[in-house]
């Protein structure tokens, strides 16, 4: 009875021992795979966090830029536009609204490209084309709008973003052909492939300045943006003068063609006439001089001799008639 006993216990504390063996194991798998679910969950929640916050600021971004109410477009702000403005504004003094604006675009730290005024009281004009920094575009030109009445207002753009990039493409590798082309002229080893590599060289070099004289114009067009003013009195016209057409039209036309091609030639007649006077006068002079010298000198010929009636061309007599031969008795 006692071992029995003895086995029993035994038994019942190996189970228990196994049980509790087996539940450590499950336990500490299960911690396993839980840690490691949300590093893995935690990973792709960062990966999908950073794809949409990549989207989702792009998309913020394109719902942003056209309202202009949103945050600063980057891109935008990257790419390379050129803006150009015309605008017409009626003013009671156009001296003095030019003259405003010239300190307007000074200030904002433009010049002034182009400047035609005509003063005539009322009906004076002033077309003024101004260069301003791109950044200064907007207020410039509602700057210039407040000095007058705006009558007209046109604003383009124009993106060379595609063509600033492929400049610079074209550029980087104009000039690693240019090094290359050095480097082998540095090698040359003959006349003929020193003066074959120079051409080479000359070429390239060209093409190169090409390019960059290019992507200077288009960084001076994209970094001054251009603004044409027109202000004009309260009595200046404006109507677009229309194409007559018909023999008035003609005629006048005609007309204005004959005056300026008179005025052609009397600009050319006053030009040369102080020639003709110096040089053809003493010429002239001259050449009378000579002529009555040499009628001077040349003696004077002989007398005409009387020629008879006959030999002068008058009608000639008819020879005596020869009395005829009478024959002997």
């Amino acid at each position: 009875m006692g071992g029995r006993r003895l086995r029993g216990v035994a038994l019942v504390a190996v189970g228990l021992i196994a049980a509790l063996g087996v539940g450590a194991c499950g336990a500490g798998g299960d911690s396993g795979s839980d840690s490691a679910a949300p590093a893995a969950d935690s990973g792709a929640g960062r990966e999908q966090a950073a794809e949409g916050g990549a989207d989702g600021g792009g998309a913020d971004r394109d719902q942003a830029a056209p309202g202009g109410t949103g945050g600063a477009d980057l891109r935008v702000d990257q790419r390379s536009i050129i803006y150009t403005g015309t605008m017409q504004v009626r003013v009671d003094d156009v001296e003095t609204a030019a003259r405003e604006a010239v300190t307007a675009v000074t200030a904002a730290g433009g010049f002034v490209g182009a400047d035609r005024r005509s003063s005539r009281d009322a009906e004076a004009r002033a077309a003024l084309t101004l260069r301003v920094p791109a950044d200064r575009f907007s207020a410039v030109i509602d700057q210039l709008a407040g000095f007058g009445r705006q009558e007209r207002r046109e604003i383009r753009t124009e993106d060379v973003t595609e063509q600033v990039v492929d400049l610079d493409a074209r550029i980087a590798t104009q000039r690693a052909r240019v090094e290359s082309a050095r480097k082998l002229l540095a090698r040359a080893t003959s006349v003929d492939e020193l003066v074959r590599l120079e051409n080479e060289v000359g070429s390239r070099q060209a093409d190169l300045a090409s390019l960059e004289a290019r992507k200077r114009r288009l960084a001076d067009l994209t970094s001054l943006s251009t603004i044409t003013v027109t202000f004009l009195g309260q009595d200046a016209s404006t109507a677009e003068e229309e194409a007559d057409l018909g023999f008035l039209a003609g005629l006048g036309g005609g007309w204005t063609a004959f005056l300026a091609s008179a005025r052609v030639l009397l600009t050319v007649l006053g030009a040369v006439l102080p020639f003709a006077v110096v040089i053809g006068v003493p010429l002239w002079l001259l050449l009378l001089w000579r002529r009555r010298v040499r009628a001077r000198r040349t003696p004077p010929g002989p007398e005409p001799v009387p020629m008879p009636a006959g030999l002068a061309g008058g009608p000639v007599s008819a020879p005596p008639p020869v009395p005829a031969a009478r024959s002997g008795p």
